[in-house]
């Protein structure tokens, strides 16, 4: 079982590939080694050139502090764990990666220069090392975006085999599909002994349980992933890291609580036993208090800034069709209380009625149509933009929603919810959510449960920030809206 934490650039880049993805992998890891250096380099002579540009006189002793922090700059990236492989292309360790390499090494320069009494140091920490390490984020930022582009079209993938039974593998098939971004590829399934399936999905099933070692033999399978099964208890997948260890084949395993993030789950040695302690969510308290004052600002700073175009755009609505600019309605917040949401109107005014002789192109639950009669000529790029959502600033800066959150029920939809469903109710609805940056209306009605629960059970203002900044991305596609 391959379990990576802190090599060094030289024996991540010198290993022998053992795997398909072996190849790709050290290929590009060696990328971001040269784009990293680069960006060190880039940053050094910037400042060099701005001093000998004004006028100041170098000494040949910065030149070569210069070279040796140039050098030094993968080296502290890589200590910082930048080049793991399990911190690239997802998630946001590789850039907290990145961040702890270069404060560390500027506070070790500040250190060293103020130990040694060096003056020459200065302007390299004050403008070097600082640039360099922007540099060095938009690099790897425009480095993972490439990734996803390319695992968009089948590359750069990692082949997996799926262990557990035939539901838990289908859903996994389905989320690594909808989301290559992951880099996972299930190419063959181990099921219980007892099921007879031959292929799931398009997924060929390899063997059973007891075969898992051997069907990544003959498959050359870059990694196992073991979802939640009783069957498979922790004396068997202590055997199965066994077998796996000989190829270095990483095994992953799905706890049975799922959809809860890495900072609400923590392992704690009791009685030698380690044992998984999940935090529960907060939903009152100081955070709640920050992520309200947070909402409220930005949403006001946002009208202020957008008043001329919210005015512009509602006036396109009127001289385009007869009826109001605004559309209300009663939609379900948090804790079940109801209040009025205000957007653009995009359908002609007698939409509702017009509804009962329209066909449900989404499920039972929620109505959409890719092409809604109803829908105007300018409300259909309102909706593809998002723009028509932009008045709901007004009900997050009255408390009554979040600018991130599950998305906002009808009173028909609540009646027809669940207990589980009922979840999303505990927090405020939304602008933005997990689900608008996941397809907006080309989920299911499944996938926008599972997604909005998701952000429930492991909200945080640094959680609604990512997802604030994927939203501009997503809109400005405009894919799934309609």
């Amino acid at each position: 079982m391959r379990v990576r934490t802190g090599e060094s650039v030289g024996a991540l880049l010198n290993a022998q590939p053992r795997h398909a993805s072996s190849i790709w992998t050290r290929a590009y890891l060696r990328l971001l080694l040269s784009g990293d250096t680069a960006c060190a380099l880039l940053a050094c002579a910037s400042v060099l050139a701005v001093r000998l540009l004004n006028g100041v006189y170098v000494p040949a002793e910065e030149f070569l502090l210069g070279a040796g922090l140039v050098t030094a700059w993968p080296v502290t990236l890589a200590l910082g764990g930048a080049y793991r492989q399990r911190a690239n292309g997802e998630g946001t360790d590789e850039f907290k990666a990145v961040l702890n390499g270069g404060v560390g090494l500027m506070a070790a320069v500040a250190i060293g220069a103020y130990a040694t009494q060096t003056p020459i140091a200065r302007s390299f920490v004050m403008a070097m090392l600082p640039l360099g390490l922007i540099a060095t984020l938009y690099f790897r930022y425009r480095m993972r975006k490439r990734l996803h582009r390319r695992r968009a079209v089948g590359e750069y993938m990692r082949e997996v085999i799926a262990v557990g039974h035939r539901e838990s593998v289908l859903d996994l098939v389905m989320q690594f599909r909808r989301q290559t971004y992951h880099g996972m590829r299930v190419v063959g399934a181990c099921l219980p002994a007892e099921r007879q399936d031959d292929d799931l999905d398009g997924i060929p099933v390899l063997g059973t349980f007891a075969d898992v070692a051997d069907v990544v033999a003959r498959t050359g399978a870059d990694a196992v992933a073991v979802l939640a099964c009783p069957e498979l208890d922790g004396v068997a997948l202590r055997r199965l890291a066994w077998s796996l260890e000989t190829d270095r084949t990483d095994l992953f395993v799905a706890p049975a609580l799922l959809d809860v993030a890495g900072p609400r789950i923590s392992i704690r040695p009791v009685a030698g036993m380690p044992l998984l302690h999940v935090e529960h969510p907060e939903f009152d308290g100081t955070r709640q208090f920050v992520k309200s004052v947070f909402d409220r600002l930005v949403a006001g700073s946002a009208l202020l800034v957008l008043a001329g175009p919210l005015l512009v755009i509602a006036a396109l609505i009127r001289a385009t069709s007869p009826g109001p600019a605004l559309f209300h309605q009663i939609r379900v917040g948090r804790g079940g209380g109801e209040f009025r949401l205000v957007k653009f109107r995009t359908m002609v005014p007698e939409a509702e009625r017009l509804k009962d002789g329209l066909a449900n192109e989404f499920d039972d639950v929620l109505f959409k149509m890719r092409n809604d009669p109803r829908v105007t000529r300018i409300g259909a790029y309102l909706r593809r933009y998002s723009l028509d959502e932009l008045p709901q600033l007004l009900n997050v800066v009255r408390g009554e929603m979040s600018l991130v959150g599950p998305r906002p029920p009808l009173r028909e939809e609540v009646a027809r919810y669940g207990a589980d469903v009922r979840r999303r109710l505990v927090v405020k609805p939304g602008m933005t959510g997990l689900w608008q940056v996941s397809g907006r209306s080309d989920l299911t009605w499944e996938e926008s449960v599972r997604l909005d629960l998701r952000y429930v059970e492991n909200w945080s203002l640094v959680l609604d920030l990512q997802i604030l900044w994927k939203t501009w991305s997503v809109v400005a596609r405009g894919e799934g809206a309609y």
